[in-house]
């Protein structure tokens, strides 16, 4: 089965995670390392990758439902959200105090 012909449970992305997300940081085949040890170049799965995300992405969803059925004079109409992909395909946000000095994907949700 050539590359274009995997199903995307077997596709892989190229994404920076975070040293700590991975098992064999010597292991240079698998990854980029960065000789700092912050953070390696890591062919990501999809399947896994795509299942998380869109759990998370429905779970937002649903709180700001929630928040916005509350109403009030200051109705929320934007939300900027930061998270990292962890080697293996997981999402994980990250709160401000986080922010600084990470490699993060930000969505934002507008009405």
């Amino acid at each position: 089965m050539s590359s274009e012909e995997q199903p995307l449970t077997e596709s892989t992305l190229p994404v920076w995670v975070a040293a700590d997300d991975i098992d064999e940081l010597l292991d240079e085949s698998k990854g980029l390392l960065s000789r700092n040890g912050d953070a390696v170049l890591q062919q990501v799965p999809l399947g896994p990758l795509r299942k998380n995300l869109t759990a998370t992405v429905d779970a937002l969803q649903q709180l700001f439902a929630d928040v916005a059925a509350r109403g009030g004079s200051l109705p929320l109409q934007e939300a900027h959200l930061s998270f990292q992909i962890t080697a293996g395909g997981g999402v994980q946000l990250i709160g401000t105090g986080q922010v600084q000095g990470t490699r993060a994907i930000t969505l934002i949700f507008k009405q």
